[in-house]
């Protein structure tokens, strides 16, 4: 097994696999043969092959060894899902090296407190919207900025609430301006906890309270907590003048508002098919326990099934360019994965 797995091997994987995903360019194993999935030598290549697109490594053959077994397990499970599966499908992405559980102990971060979030939807202003369109997309109006990667640490938080500030400030100013989940991280320490987690109602009081939030050009993310850089006080930055909550489980307001904005969304994103996720309209099995921060950024149907465009911190190369389209009408008042329970967007005056 050692000899084997001292080759890279550069061979070509087209003939084992099919590719479905157009958006993020993710393996897919739909159609593969039952002899490729018991082949250890196929396997093996098709591993190497995984490592040397995602730039991986391992300091001992042991630690090789044990991943290439979480590597085939979650294999199998892609296979398996996408064999049941039309609606959206998986992919070996960059997380196929890690069980379910290490995935969700690096990459969530929400902290959902209901005692402690203040519920100010009583001032919800989008109550009365009517004429709603039937389609939104605020990557098209030039209010969301690139997909950005949170890496291993629990700041999802500060990702949905940067994502939901950049968006009305380029509505309101003009101009799309990347800001600074790093100033949140290191410095929003009243009730969040960097990369432990965090709830963006709070970071949305830090942001007024400290005045506005800097770029991530003079603030850069480091994937890890700093010390907060107060020296940083003199340069610009963008300001909110507050911030209100969606009524809760109620998806028709939650469209209200993102007709009008990006929107911070909490959903549960525990489950394993979001690892995976590669492609389509999501309507997969999960909860709605929230454990991850986000973005709505948009909402449309195709062949008659109606989603929402949740823009995600993982990375590019996850998902559908690093979005998902998650099903909407689905007959739940928290909608699925809970998206309709913890929504919330900032204000600013023009």
């Amino acid at each position: 097994m050692a000899l084997l797995f001292s080759k890279l091997s550069l061979l070509s994987i087209s003939m084992f696999l099919i590719v479905r995903s157009a958006f993020a360019g993710d393996f897919s194993i739909l159609g593969y043969s039952e002899d490729d999935l018991t082949s250890n030598d196929r396997l093996i290549d098709l591993f190497e092959s995984w490592l040397a697109k995602h730039v991986k490594s391992y300091a001992t053959i042991e630690e090789k060894l044990h991943r290439f077994e979480v590597f085939k397990d979650n294999l199998m499970h892609i296979d398996e899902t996408n064999k049941k599966l039309d609606s959206y499908w998986l992919g070996l992405n960059e997380f196929a090296d890690l069980s379910h559980e290490e995935f969700k102990a690096k990459y969530l971060g929400l902290e959902v407190d209901m005692l402690r979030r203040s519920d100010s939807s009583e001032g919800f202003r989008y109550r009365n919207a009517g004429n709603l369109p039937k389609s939104v997309d605020w990557r098209k109006k030039g209010a969301v900025t690139p997909v950005k990667n949170q890496g291993q640490c629990g700041s999802c938080w500060a990702f949905s609430t940067v994502a939901a500030v950049e968006g009305i400030n380029q509505i309101v100013t003009g101009n799309l301006t990347s800001l600074s989940e790093q100033e949140l991280i290191d410095c929003d320490k009243e009730f969040n906890s960097g990369c432990n987690g965090g709830l963006m109602d709070y970071a949305f009081s830090f942001i007024v309270s400290n005045g506005g939030l800097h770029s991530e050009e003079d603030y850069p993310y480091l994937m890890e907590e700093g010390t907060c850089e107060e020296k940083k006080k003199g340069l610009g930055v963008v300001t909110i003048t507050g911030y209100e909550d969606v009524p809760q489980n109620d998806e028709e307001s939650l469209l209200k508002a993102l007709a009008h904005q990006p929107l911070s969304v909490a959903i549960e994103a525990s489950g394993r098919d979001f690892q995976f996720y590669s492609g389509g309209v999501f309507d997969g099995h999960c909860g709605s326990e929230l454990d991850h921060g986000v973005a709505a950024v948009g909402y449309g149907s195709t062949k008659g099934v109606d989603y929402i465009i949740v823009k995600n911190s993982w990375g590019a190369k996850w998902g559908e360019k690093g979005y998902i389209r998650m099903k909407r009408n689905t007959g739940k008042a928290g909608g699925l994965c809970g998206i309709n329970k913890m929504v919330s967007y900032p204000t600013k005056k023009k």
